[in-house]
């Protein structure tokens, strides 16, 4: 059973790692291909964001020396009249709000991207009809249309019907897409003599490096040319920082699995010391007892390994038929990947599972191969099993070098030292067991009742066993602690920042795709006229490129009246303007930490094709945007850009106006019907409901986690009793009764699981402030309030010492079927 359990441990491990891995795979893989698919045969790519760039720099590309084929094109995600908002959330996977929509010119794309059309080359010319749209095989199928019907979007507060001329090959266009025109792209999304991508071929022996730079010297301000290959390879850059993360979760079952190995190695050691002691007698090297043990460990791990493999590529499979490969956090809206089963990486994962494996046996290993054989003959000496581990060097070292590499910043991004940290805090705190266990136990006050007194005595003799037995659950329940703290902290800070950052009474927007519905003035002027609104402040929303290599971030134009900023979470100093200086810009804290700015810099931003400096005034908190935002008075951008439309805006009613009397209003207006009108409550709570899908995950896989210690748990207590059972014999010889010993082992077993909750405890909370403080902040720029969820930590708790004490308890029971006599025999 012990050894069942271990491979159980590293299955469910692997099995994690594995399914993540091929899920994240799989969406990136799609992501890439679809990018791909589009290019078809261009070499670069010209880039200009939501806003795009004016159609005459197509002219000034084609002609340009070196490039063979340019083909214009205009990419935006167009709201669907009827999709689902996030207000109108449902358990199902309801209808999708946006789709992605694409202009071509479906003439020069012949020379580009022939693929479209390789399945029906008629489709290309019926691409030419007035209205006529193409749907990707994963937009017919999610939306439910087919040739002939219409595909109704939102344009400002506009439907507009396009028919759907056919649907194109699954090989064509992945993902949610939609394929038209550029004439009917610009017309009917309102987008006249603009483009925002332009696909370039260059010439045979044309120097792609020199062209580049020739074309990146043409651009206005926020518009990019790459090789398609970059583009590609960045098109999973906005999702990476949740994929390494729920990768690193994934890996914490291995880990701890890692430690069930360890507490079943050890006790079979300690189990078969006599055993090992003949073999050395009889002429066995201290080297062959370690390969001996450590090769029953690398089977377990070859073992659990290979079931592993199995069963992630089945709970894959799974998880992205139910919930997509981002398993509900919404990062790969409109994917729907397929999972392929790729050797090289499962035997990766393979090996891996095998080296916790070994790793867990190692220390085991070594105990075995060190002890004397003339003591490891006689009886009891099981007992003294890892008594080199109580040195508290090692440990003090690991929780040093843990602490020190917190103050180390990310690598390409990745909070590599912030999860280095963690192990050490982990390891080096198992690492100390046996030297706290002393200490606890040594500190508790004697009793004169003889049971509690042997069931500490035992304890206060035996510290490896402190550590054996403490190993996997102490692992397992900090690493719980600490995620439940941490994720408790992040739900805690959203809901108080929804609370701050949504002070109206009633709220409003287009849909929730931005490119292509908008709020015109006329509408603005009528909704402020409206006798149930006393005040509104409306928000224009767009999206600008700070940095090549950095994903687009927002941009926000709101209507803030002198003093309102006040409203929003500001962090840090504030910089007041000064005369001479550029408008003012308000930066989230992922701005802040991914481009170094701060108070008082002047920064330039892309906008309407030029660069425009602001000075930063503050840095605000915000978890709505994981890449960053800016925030403007909306009077500045107006008058920098001459924009005057809008997305969304907050509305203070009217006294004695009620929420729904201003509601039926705003859809009473002309194109009111395509708003999604909620009050803060609706919105607050469905934020956080959003927030409670994306870590159902993490919770998940923390459970199993636990699941794993509580088995490691159960194998130490149940592995001790039964070796213990000669003790067992001679106690009932004495005079003990069953009882009597039954009421001892549950008292070790429930103080060994008030030490190892304790220190779960303590270890959770020093690495939740690793996770707050230097892993979400490295991975997602966020910073948070600390906040412990007591209740829920309390419930596990209790729930460990009653586990821990019914498990020593039945494993007693079952010790004591030797008789007494026959105990006393083999103590002989």
């Amino acid at each position: 059973m012990r050894a069942l359990l271990s491979v159980a441990g590293i299955a469910l491990g692997v099995a994690l790692g594995f399914g993540v891995h091929l899920m994240n795979r799989a969406a990136v893989e799609e992501l890439a291909t679809a990018v791909r698919a589009l290019s078809g045969d261009a070499d670069l790519e010209v880039r200009g964001g939501r806003s795009g760039f004016d159609e005459t720099l197509y002219q000034k590309l084609a002609r340009l020396p070196g490039v063979a084929v340019a083909s214009p094109g205009l990419e935006l995600q167009a709201a669907i009249a009827g999709g689902s908002g996030p207000t109108q959330e449902s358990a199902s996977r309801a209808l999708p709000s946006s789709i992605r929509v694409i202009g071509i010119d479906s003439l020069r794309s012949a020379q580009l991207q022939p693929a479209l059309f390789a399945s029906d080359p008629a489709l290309r010319t019926a691409l030419l009809e007035p209205d006529a749209v193409l749907l990707s095989a994963g937009a017919a199928r999610m939306l439910g249309l087919g040739k002939g019907d219409d595909l109704v979007l939102v344009v400002g507060l506009t439907r507009v019907h396009l028919r759907i001329a056919g649907i194109l090959a699954a090989s064509a266009l992945r993902g949610a897409a939609a394929l038209t025109d550029i004439a009917t792209a610009q017309w009917r999304l309102d987008r006249l003599g603009t483009l925002n991508r332009i696909d370039l071929r260059l010439a045979p022996g044309a120097h792609r490096d020199a062209v580049q730079a020739r074309i990146a010297a043409l651009l206005p301000s926020g518009v990019r040319v790459q090789a398609v290959q970059a583009v590609a390879a960045a098109s999973a850059g906005p999702s990476r920082a949740y994929r390494v993360n729920l990768n690193v979760l994934a890996l914490v079952a291995l880990f701890t699995g890692g430690f069930l190995v360890f507490s079943a190695q050890a006790l079979e050691v300690a189990r078969r010391r006599g055993e090992h002691a003949l073999l050395r007698v009889l002429g066995l090297e201290r080297g062959g007892v370690v390969r001996l043990v450590l090769a029953e460990a690398a089977g377990i791990g070859v073992l659990g390994s290979a079931l592993g493999i199995a069963l992630g590529t089945l709970l894959a499979g799974i998880a992205v038929r139910s919930f997509g490969a981002d398993l509900g956090a919404g990062m790969f809206r409109g994917l729907a990947p397929s999972i392929q089963f790729p050797p090289g990486i499962a035997l990766l994962y393979a090996l891996a599972g095998v080296a916790i494996a070994l790793t867990g046996a190692v220390l085991p290993a070594l105990d075995a191969a060190r002890h004397p054989p003339a003591r490891a003959l006689k009886a009891g000496d099981e007992q003294a099993m890892l008594t080199s581990v109580a040195r508290v060097w090692p440990g003090i070292g690991l929780l040093a070098l843990g602490a020190a590499l917190t103050f180390l910043g990310p690598v390409a991004g990745v909070p590599l030292f912030g999860y280095v940290s963690i192990a050490c805090l982990l390891v080096g705190a198992i690492a100390l067991m046996p030297r706290a266990a002393q200490l606890a136990f040594a500190a508790l006050p004697r009793t004169r009742d003889p049971v509690l007194t042997l069931a500490l005595n035992q304890l206060r003799g035996a510290p490896g066993q402190a550590m054996v037995s403490l190993a996997a659950i102490v692992a397992s329940f900090a690493l719980m602690a600490a995620m439940a703290i941490m994720v408790a902290s992040f739900r805690e800070s959203v809901d108080r920042w929804l609370e701050a950052v949504l002070p109206a009474d009633l709220y409003f927007r287009t849909t929730h795709a931005g490119e292509t519905a908008f709020l015109d003035p006329a509408f603005e002027a009528q909704v402020r006229a409206l006798p149930q609104i006393a005040r509104a402040e409306f928000l224009r929303s767009a999206r600008v490129s700070l940095a090549e290599n950095q994903p687009e971030v927002s941009f926000l134009a709101r209507d803030l009246p002198q003093g309102e900023m006040r409203r929003y979470p500001i962090v840090g100093e504030s910089y007041s303007p000064r005369a001479g200086d550029p408008p003012p810009v308000w930066i989230s804290e992922a701005i802040a930490d991914l481009h170094a700015y701060r108070p008082g810099m002047r920064i330039a931003v892309p906008l309407g094709g030029r660069s425009v400096d602001f000075v930063v005034a503050g840095v605000w908190r915000d978890y709505a945007r994981q890449h960053g935002a800016l925030l403007v008075r909306r009077a500045d951008y107006v008058a920098l850009t001459g924009d005057h439309r809008t997305n969304d805006a907050a509305l203070w009613l009217a006294p004695g106006a009620a929420p729904a009397q201003a509601m039926a209003a705003l859809r009473a207006l002309p194109g009111g019907a395509e708003l999604e009108i909620a009050e803060p409550g609706e919105i607050r709570e469905v934020s956080l409901r959003i927030f409670d899908r994306s870590f159902a995950v993490t919770y998940a896989i923390e459970a199993v986690a636990v699941l794993v210690g509580l088995f490691g748990l159960s194998t130490s207590l149940g592995s001790i009793v039964l070796a213990r059972r000669r003790e067992f014999g001679m106690l009932r010889h004495i005079g003990m009764t069953r009882g009597q010993i039954g009421r001892m082992l549950a008292a070790e077993g429930g103080l060994l699981a008030v030490l190892g909750a304790a220190a779960g405890l303590v270890v959770g909370g020093a690495i939740s402030l690793v996770l707050i403080h230097v892993v979400n902040r490295q991975s997602f720029n966020w910073s948070m309030d600390l906040h412990a969820p007591t209740g829920m930590l309390l419930v596990f708790t209790v729930v460990l010492i009653a586990l821990a004490a019914l498990t020593a308890f039945l494993s007693g029971r079952e010790a004591m079927g030797m008789g007494p006599v026959r105990a006393v025999k083999e103590d002989w």
